[in-house]
């Protein structure tokens, strides 16, 4: 599913909601989400699922092609967990 297919079905759903307010609509969500990972907040979707920030911690490592140490610094990532809800309405399909 694209972002577009995002749109059109908010606009279905609203009695044919403008182009331009369900994009909106879409930006402003996706944009308070990522602000949120981004401040290290967790974030719960009833029914979908959970986002959590993850940290990393730095490490040594090898480079299997040279062979030669490798210094890899702390990084983040996100934790996606899907809801029971998600999961079975997913092995249903």
């Amino acid at each position: 599913m694209k972002r577009s297919d995002i749109v059109r079905s908010i606009q279905v759903k609203f009695n044919n909601m403008p182009t331009t307010d369900s994009a909106a609509m879409i930006d402003c969500v996706s944009k308070r989400l990522a602000d949120a990972l981004a401040c290290g907040d967790r974030i719960e979707l009833r029914g979908f699922g959970s986002f959590q920030p993850r940290t990393h911690a730095p490490k040594t490592t090898t480079n299997p092609r040279t062979g030669n140490k490798m210094h890899l610094p702390s990084r983040k990532t996100i934790l996606f967990r899907a809801s029971p809800e998600l999961i079975k309405k997913m092995n249903e399909a």
